[in-house]
């Protein structure tokens, strides 16, 4: 994995420690693992923000945040994979799982309508929240698994072509046509 690439572009543990804002956390901030960017970590980084980026839920970061800590994922990349559901994607992301929920609870697909009133919101949230949530939380559990296993994948074989790679460099080096003196 590029991890040198990820390490350029997350922000460094003292950097986040040296944030006011997040003081109120404690000496939680100091766990290695929060940090690492090893396979177990970035993996556990993608299931957390990939399934956290598929739930309509304000302050996406925040519980993401939360959840890394909780199971031991890098912190700022689990932060980051919220953006993936960024105002540009949302809709789109948002109206799929609606339909996959509509479809799955057997209920027809509403026409888009919206109004700011009371009456709108307390009649049309149970009919447009329902199939939401069910089809996010069916999207947000298989694409965050997929991400997961995906990485892990991805990972060991990048570790197993560096393996290969200095193992023919090295038998290349040994050979007897090779060797200078």
């Amino acid at each position: 994995m590029p991890k040198k690439f990820m390490k350029r572009y997350l922000p460094s543990p003292e950097r986040v420690r040296a944030m006011r804002s997040l003081h109120f956390l404690g000496d939680i901030l100091h766990e290695p693992n929060l940090w690492h960017i090893n396979r177990h970590c970035v993996a556990r980084a993608f299931l957390v923000g990939v399934w956290f980026c598929f739930i309509p839920m304000p302050f996406q970061m925040l519980a993401a945040a939360f959840c890394a800590i909780w199971i031991n994922a890098n912190l700022p990349l689990s932060v980051a994979l919220v953006w993936i559901s960024n105002p540009l994607t949302m809709p789109p992301m948002f109206y799929f799982n609606y339909k996959l929920g509509a479809w799955l609870l057997d209920r027809p697909v509403l026409d888009f309508e919206f109004e700011l009133t009371w009456h709108w919101i307390s009649h049309r949230l149970v009919d447009i929240g329902i199939p939401l949530y069910l089809g996010s939380l069916i999207i947000a559990t298989l694409c965050a698994c997929l991400a997961y296993l995906g990485i892990q994948y991805l990972w060991r074989r990048k570790i197993r072509t560096d393996w290969r790679h200095r193992r023919i460099a090295r038998r290349a080096g040994r050979a007897p046509g090779n060797q200078t003196s």
